[in-house]
């Protein structure tokens, strides 16, 4: 059995510059930990495959397409591919996120 501590994984260094923590990276899907300081946030992209976030702790806005709510922890928010996503954490307290992407995309992700 294969466990991973997500505040043990390595970083990866991404344009949004926040604490983004692949945990699963596999052809048929990406698990990503993104851990949201109070004030940081994604920038809006486009994703080449679906994606869903997963509210691990905190209360984050999640914008999908024109769209943009302030989601709880447990809750889970669907995005389909190529439609503009991103997420913020306007709250004095850390958010903390699981982005699920599948497939692993092959590309690149779009920044507007």
């Amino acid at each position: 059995m294969k466990i991973i501590e997500a505040k043990s994984a390595p970083l990866k260094e991404t344009l949004h510059k926040v604490d983004v923590r692949p945990v699963y990276n596999k052809d048929n899907a990406q698990a990503i930990h993104i851990t949201l300081k109070p004030g940081e946030g994604l920038k809006p992209h486009l994703t080449p495959v679906d994606v869903f976030f997963y509210v691990l702790e905190g209360s984050p806005l999640i914008r999908v397409g024109e769209e943009t709510i302030r989601v709880a922890e447990d809750h889970l928010v669907e995005s389909p591919k190529n439609i503009v996503h991103s997420l913020s954490n306007d709250s004095g307290s850390p958010a903390r996120i699981l982005v699920i992407k599948a497939p692993r995309p092959t590309t690149q992700s779009k920044m507007l």
